[in-house]
């Protein structure tokens, strides 16, 4: 396991440091948070990224863990929010110019939309289909919920204690998110003759 160090550290439980109780309970579930990292980026060095930002989280918040509750889903649900984040992070960054030096782009048309990056556009291409765009589209609860349901296969309580929510609610979220979706893939159906 990567050794992960920060200002802020959970209190050691009696008999060990923090960092060995962190590591010994969570050591179980670590191969099970690549996996699902690499079913959210689709990409083997994001998926490690998404992962090692994950432990960070998790070790910066282990103080907050109640124990004997549900660990792997809360590693799951920090896994969940650290993808949902970076994400509309990226999208929000600018498109990086041509070239490294700006002085070297001197000759460029001003008023030309800056180039993207390759990484960008290949990004782009690959997890923009019309299923992906579809689940952008809802609001981030039905979207958490959906991901968390349907694409991880927890059940739903365990949705719902990630999500801090009732199971009521996450049932209502589930039904109206996936109401959502299919009316918007709709227009994806191919015609069936009658």
């Amino acid at each position: 396991m990567t050794t992960v160090t920060h200002a802020t550290a959970p209190v050691p439980a009696p008999g060990g440091t923090a960092h060995e109780d962190f590591e010994q309970q969570v050591r179980p579930y670590l191969g099970q948070l690549y996996p699902a990292a690499l079913r959210m980026t689709r990409n083997p060095a994001d998926a490690e990224d998404l992962v090692q930002d994950t432990l960070t989280k998790a070790y910066t918040a282990f103080a907050q863990y109640t124990p004997g509750t549900n660990l792997r889903a809360w590693l799951h649900k920090i896994l969940a929010n650290t993808f949902i984040n970076t994400y509309r992070k990226r999208k929000r960054e600018p498109a990086i110019a041509p070239g490294a030096d700006p002085a070297a782009d001197w000759h460029a048309d001003p008023l030309a939309p800056a180039a993207r990056s390759a990484e960008a556009e290949a990004l782009d291409k690959i997890t923009d289909t019309s299923i992906l765009n579809a689940l952008r589209d809802l609001p981030p609860d039905f979207r958490t919920a959906i991901w968390l349901a349907d694409v991880e296969g927890y059940p739903y309580r365990e949705v719902a204690a990630m999500m801090g929510t009732p199971l009521g609610t996450v049932m209502s979220r589930l039904h109206r998110a996936r109401g959502k979706l299919r009316h918007t893939l709709a227009a994806y159906a191919p015609a069936i003759p009658s």
